[in-house]
């Protein structure tokens, strides 16, 4: 076990490497095409008589941001693009394949499509959409660069190893906003209904690495709150920030509707981003007090693979490690919600201690569901994610080949190889 000597990763709760493999540094994504994704998905059910009602198509892009890509593809489709669905967000700086879905078009409407760096193929129909539900997880080809280590080969093979047993499964940094990790912090004041500070928080907090107009222009409305200075300021490309900034000229002080000037998803996302953050937090205290990751502790949660939870306690403790040592149960910590209970183990009590110091409650997150349109339950989530990883050396660079189910992040097994600033990795 290692300490991340990285302040940003310690801030979002990402504080360990359990890998003691001597770290080989590199640098992530210097071409797009070094961070390869093929989604799996499920079989689509195709329509035997090719009229089902949506079109499946394989989307291939390179440096698009998803939700954008799909907008731009209805644009020249002249449809909504609430009309397109998928399994699974991918990676912008990234080399990516998945299947879509599009109501009411044809295969000839897509021979319309000409956009860089985008190649849409239809591949079937079906009478039903694709939904999250559909994804089975990823298999990723990621090559590292200007690697450095006294024996990168040894280093990468002692990871291998550690890998294939087991890493923390933390929420990696582009859960909380690649270039400006705020995401978690502005779901925080939405829990605590400070829309006010929402706003704040999203459209004011520079970072460090952006550009100097941008966060003198940050700056100057943390100071004075004047939304049309800055909207006189920011770059037209921050259009989330600038929708915000539009509504408060428009109807001063109403910072709810401003906020729900954004899209509801990423509404949500501010609110998903505390839970996770809470979750990396918990997850690095139960490795800090010395629960290893591979066997349960009393209070632990277990997940089975028939989606059946249990607690364990005293009288199940010897079969619930047999159970996940042989691979058919999986230890958990739930991220908190409206409908959390919490159990007494370390890592669970170590959030309800969180929250109390941050002044919410389980109820915070039902009152932020009705403000998003959300709703923010809770969930369990596995502590750690494993997968054997095909590797090669070649001098100073490292290609690494692994699959991973949903929800599950490469740069979260990257960084056991690499040990490297996470301003590296992005």
């Amino acid at each position: 076990m290692k300490l991340s000597p990285y302040p940003i990763e310690q801030s979002l709760g990402m504080q360990y490497y359990v890998c003691n493999s001597e770290g080989i540094q590199g640098v992530l994504r210097e071409e797009a095409e070094d961070f390869i994704v093929h989604e799996i998905s499920n079989e689509v059910k195709s329509s035997e008589e090719s009229t089902g009602k949506y079109l499946i198509c394989r989307l291939e892009k390179k440096n698009w941001e998803l939700q954008r890509a799909v907008k731009e593809i209805a644009k020249i489709l002249g449809v909504s693009h609430r009309r397109i669905s998928w399994a699974g967000t991918k990676d912008k700086h990234a080399v990516t394949d998945q299947l879509i879905s599009i109501y009411d078009v044809s295969e000839t409407d897509i021979q319309n499509i000409q956009l860089k760096d985008i190649t849409l193929t239809p591949v079937g129909r079906s009478n039903q959409q694709i939904s999250l539900g559909d994804l089975q997880g990823n298999r990723f080809e990621i090559t590292i660069r200007s690697c450095r280590a006294a024996d990168i080969a040894a280093s990468v093979a002692e990871t291998n190893a550690c890998v294939a047993e087991g890493v923390p499964n933390y929420f990696g940094i582009q859960r909380f906003g690649v270039q400006r990790p705020v995401t978690h912090l502005v779901g925080k004041q939405i829990l605590l209904d400070r829309y006010d500070e929402a706003v704040n928080t999203y459209v004011g907090f520079p970072s460090e690495g952006e550009d100097e107009s941008v966060a003198e222009a940050r700056k100057a409305f943390l100071s004075d709150g004047d939304p049309k200075a800055a909207l006189e300021t920011l770059p037209v490309q921050m259009r989330y920030e600038r929708a915000i900034l539009h509504h408060l000229t428009e109807v001063p002080h109403d910072y709810e509707g401003a906020l729900k000037r954004v899209p509801p998803k990423l509404l949500s996302m501010f609110v998903s981003a505390y839970q996770s953050w809470l979750f990396n937090q918990g997850l690095s205290h139960r490795i800090e007090v010395g629960h290893p990751l591979s066997a349960p502790a009393l209070g632990d949660r277990v997940l089975f693979q028939n989606g059946k939870k249990d607690i364990v306690g005293e009288s199940n403790i010897n079969q619930a490690t047999v159970l996940v040592k042989r691979g058919r149960a999986h230890i958990c910590l739930e991220m908190p919600g409206e409908k959390t209970n919490p159990t007494h183990s370390t890592a669970e009590q170590h959030i309800t201690t969180l929250m109390e110091a941050d002044g919410i409650s389980y109820a915070s997150f039902k009152k932020a569901g009705e403000m998003t349109g959300m709703s923010f339950k809770g969930a369990v989530r596995r502590i750690s994610v494993s997968a054997p990883v095909t590797s090669d050396v070649c001098d100073d660079t490292v290609h690494l080949s692994f699959s991973l189910g949903p929800g599950q992040y490469a740069t979260t097994i990257c960084r056991e190889y690499m040990k490297a600033d996470p301003i590296r990795m992005i």
